[in-house]
């Protein structure tokens, strides 16, 4: 009888256990999953180290401070989500939409972020060091304080980027469009600005501008 009693509380106990595991691929009720659609959904500060989001929705989502370091998140819809301050260093990004995504002191080091969407993108003080935007459309996008050196911006589209004080030491901009981009005293020291139009552009107090 005692056997049976001890075996019923250890069922018991193991519950939590198993609900936990049942949830395992979930996050704030999202399920964590290649294509996966997750509008309006809260995942601030969630751990998503290297999950693969390709192709996934996350319109007007809260992500703030979430860590996607090494995450694969090509072909996915983050237009209009919170990304404040997350981590995306050495994630795959490539025709990523973040249509006027909040990403102010995100970090993005070493990103693939090829032929992304960035239009009216908020990207203030954000890290993007090394990061890979060759043909990524910036179009009005906030660049303040922004720091892409050594980035690979190859035919990107900044036109009308705001990139006051934004670093991009050795960064690569050939083919670049930066017709009336704000480049107030922004550093393009050592950048390859091969092709780059920079018509009407703002350049007062610029370190390396044409």
């Amino acid at each position: 009888m005692r056997s049976r009693s001890g075996l019923i509380v250890a069922l018991l106990l193991c519950l939590p256990l198993l609900a936990h595991a049942q949830r395992a691929g979930s996050v704030g009720g999202c399920d964590i999953r290649r294509g996966t659609l997750c509008t309006n959904a809260n995942l601030n500060g969630a751990d998503l180290v290297g999950v693969n989001l390709a192709n996934s929705q996350f319109t007007r989502s809260d992500l703030s401070g979430a860590d996607l370091s090494g995450a694969t998140l090509n072909e996915a819809n983050f237009s209009s989500t919170e990304l404040t301050g997350t981590n995306f260093s050495g994630a795959s990004m490539t025709r990523i939409n973040l249509r006027a995504a909040r990403l102010g002191q995100a970090k993005l080091v070493d990103a693939d972020l090829r032929n992304a969407v960035l239009q009216n993108a908020d990207l203030h003080q954000a890290d993007l060091t090394g990061a890979r935007l060759a043909n990524a459309d910036l179009t009005n996008a906030r660049l303040e304080g922004a720091i892409l050196n050594n980035a690979d911006l190859q035919r990107a589209n900044l036109r009308a980027a705001k990139l006051k004080g934004a670093s991009l030491v050795g960064a690569n901009l050939t083919g670049a469009i930066l017709t009336r981009a704000s480049l107030v005293d922004a550093d393009l020291t050592g950048a390859n600005l091969d092709q780059a139009i920079f018509l009407n552009a703002q350049t007062d107090g610029c370190t390396g501008c044409p």
